[in-house]
């Protein structure tokens, strides 16, 4: 059965303050030997005496994780052959019943690869869009069951299959990968997966009812000065993340502020896939303001506009239709709220908007392409945005995140395959081709000379200097890699 790793307090503060193992995402993810109670007791009788090693009785305690596999590399394959290959590489699962942080899934899944030895959840879709281009859609069969299955037994998907993520979900995709699902089985796999997509809506919708004037906000829901009710991203835990304990107490620390409202901050922003991000922060550079659940975030609204459309979808094709006009006035609203909070006229683009100061951020990001891939935007908007990301987004090695560099990763200089693929659909979406063309070509440029110089594929990519590696935030650039590989996969098959 899984175990939460606080259940081993004090030791577990004792390692992950004590800093012991280079990633603090390492003791989260060690298998205990015996039981916390037998473990805690044998802490308690030998950390007080002479010589002790904090390192040795973990390594005595508890069986370390796997080093990330060997495989990753192509020993010189083509791309293609090399990352159709890579799905046996990076596939786990059924999971066995194991004592661990671990959730056991009943089918198999694909892990991002490198630190992250899991299932993530926004990444798995696009993982999904290279399944589909190599054929494997038993896999993606697979994983779709295992979203459905989490919500089913906990009432969300949370960021990945560990107990410590089982606070926050992530950037709502389930019903993307439904529709990748139904682009090959039938229309019929929307009805097969309606109960679970109706609960995940429930989940981030929860509480809707009971805002009013005075009590504007609970938990992901949020009542704007209009009536409207539009979400944010939140975690329902406000203490360390167990996976980065260390670096959340010094930031904690080194803010000044009331270190709880810290804590939930920086996992909201976990939540959003988009850890870290000056996106996030009040002054537009350091971790220290993060003020992630005071902003409304476009990309997330424009998920749920998604999902609202199709439930709709699947209540007309039920016998009873009484939904149908229920779901069609709540898209319609929410895209008009899109519309209303976070299109910037000045700017031509569209933004977060902080419904605590009332205002729009003043941070320009690739959040803003959502709207173009949802179709949410009218054409003359869409092609202010697709102006931007020409002048100011786009370099060699695609589109970089943010204008800002700020020694986060989800900022310049980098550049990530999921952000990259919303652009590009998304253009294609208001007949920005010749755009979409060159941020396609550049972006599976930077990918093939990478691969070239190192046989591998990287989880982000510094867009604006090839010569340099991407870098910034809380761990060394990942390889492997889920996400990456899928999009290059599907913009291969997209540009025949």
């Amino acid at each position: 059965m899984p175990i939460f790793i606080e259940q081993f307090s004090p030791l577990y503060e004792a390692v992950q303050s004590g800093e012991i193992f280079p990633d603090s995402k390492f003791f989260p993810d060690c298998t205990p030997k015996s039981t916390p109670e037998d473990i805690l007791a044998a802490y308690e009788s030998a950390h007080m005496q002479d010589g002790f090693d904090l390192k040795d009785f973990v390594a005595a305690h508890f069986e370390f994780p796997k080093d990330p596999e060997t495989g990753y590399e192509s020993a010189n394959r083509p791309l293609r052959e090399h990352l159709d290959q890579l799905w046996t590489v990076l596939q786990r699962g059924p999971d066995d019943v194991q004592e661990s942080t671990l959730i056991p899934l009943p089918g198999r899944y694909i892990v991002p690869g490198g630190r992250f030895r899991e299932v993530y959840y926004w990444d798995s879709y696009f993982t999904m869009l290279g399944l589909k281009a190599s054929g494997r859609v038993d896999l993606i069969e697979d994983m779709v069951d295992n979203f459905a299955w989490l919500i089913d037994e906990l009432g969300f998907i949370p960021n990945g299959n560990r107990t410590y993520y089982l606070g926050r979900s992530q950037p709502p995709f389930f019903a993307l990968m439904v529709q990748v699902l139904a682009s090959v089985k039938g229309e019929e796999v929307l009805l097969r997966y309606r109960p679970q997509l109706e609960k995940e809506y429930a989940f981030w919708m929860e509480g809707e009812n009971h805002l009013d004037a005075s009590n504007t906000t609970h938990r992901r829901v949020v009542r704007m000065p209009d009536g409207t009710v539009l979400n944010r991203y939140w975690d329902d835990r406000d203490t360390p993340r167990p996976e980065a304990y260390a670096e959340d107490v010094h930031v904690a620390q080194q803010s000044g502020r009331d270190a709880s409202t810290m804590y939930r901050h920086i996992r909201a922003a976990a939540e959003s896939g988009w850890d870290f991000s000056s996106r996030w922060f009040a002054d537009g550079r350091t971790m220290e303001t993060i003020q992630t659940t005071d902003l409304i975030p476009v990309d997330l609204n424009c998920l749920l506009h998604f999902l609202e459309k199709t439930l709709l979808q699947i209540h007309r094709l039920l016998p009873d239709r009484t939904a149908t006009d229920i779901f069609k006035e709540k898209a319609r609203v929410r895209k008009h709220a899109i519309q209303t909070y976070c299109w910037d006229e000045t700017e031509g683009f569209y933004k977060d908007y902080n419904h605590v100061t009332n205002s729009k951020s003043a941070s320009l990001t690739l959040a803003a392409v959502f709207p173009l891939f949802f179709q949410i935007a009218p054409n003359e908007q869409a092609a202010k945005v697709a102006e931007q990301l020409e002048e100011k987004f786009l370099h060699h090695g695609g589109l970089a995140t943010t204008l800002v560099r700020s020694g986060q990763q989800w900022d310049a200089p980098n550049g990530w395959a999921p952000l990259q693929w919303m652009a590009y659909q998304g253009l294609r979406n208001y007949n920005h081709s010749t755009q979409a063309e060159v941020i396609r070509w550049n972006w599976q440029d930077i990918n093939e000379k990478i691969y070239t110089e190192t046989g591998k594929m990287m989880e982000k990519y510094n867009v604006m200097d090839a010569g340099l590696k991407a870098g910034g935030g809380e761990y060394p650039n990942q390889d492997g890699f889920g996400w990456t590989n899928g999009v290059y996969l599907a913009m291969e098959n997209a540009g025949k």
